[in-house]
């Protein structure tokens, strides 16, 4: 027997199922980030020296960072408009940029990790470098969850298609919510540790 509203739209909220779930889950991201942001700033305004983020910051590889994840976005909601257009190849496509796209971030931030252990700055040697490993750590341990959702759509779950393609065009846009959430997250980390 089938779940309702995995495909409908409920009636009492005007969505199925899944997006509802996705819209709470992100409500509770919202949360967390917020209360994080929170402690950043309040941290921040009673430090009496607050070291300037492009001092000690690698600007440009979170730059590249930015640009590779707005892109992953756009990719992302390619690949759920190419199967509301019934083209399961491009969707393969598309779905397999982001997935790149979410490892050439990860190695990236790999890059710029290894770059401050070398010099020797770990959490433990100041607050800001506490905040930065911290915030910039967890949003990492998000891109990694957002990869092993699209991972499995790519390639095992993506033979719903065959039997339930609507419900799985509904995973799709789900998965896409989280995916933007975790590069509107970025959005915010990277003008507020590498910029200000």
């Amino acid at each position: 027997m089938e779940i309702p509203y995995t495909i409908e739209n409920r009636p009492d909220t005007g969505l199925f199922n899944a997006k509802l779930g996705i819209w709470l889950f992100l409500a509770s991201e919202v949360m967390l980030f917020g209360a994080l942001f929170t402690s950043y700033i309040l941290l921040r305004v009673s430090a009496p020296e607050w070291p300037h983020g492009s001092a000690i910051l690698n600007v440009p590889l979170a730059t590249l960072n930015t640009v590779v994840l707005i892109t992953s976005s756009i990719t992302m909601v390619m690949a759920w408009a190419s199967l509301k257009m019934n083209n399961f190849s491009r969707y393969r496509m598309f779905m397999g940029l982001t997935f790149l796209m979410g490892v050439g971030f990860l190695i990236i931030k790999s890059i710029e990790y290894g770059s401050k252990f070398e010099h020797h700055l770990f959490p433990s040697n100041s607050t800001f470098f506490a905040i930065y490993y911290t915030l910039t750590g967890l949003h990492g341990l998000h891109v990694i969850g957002g990869m092993i959702v699209n991972g499995y759509l790519w390639g095992p779950g993506s033979r719903m298609w065959k039997s339930a393609p609507e419900r799985f065009t509904n995973r799709v846009e789900v998965a896409g919510l989280y995916w933007h959430f975790v590069d509107l997250v970025w959005i915010f980390l990277f003008p507020v540790l590498y910029l200000l």
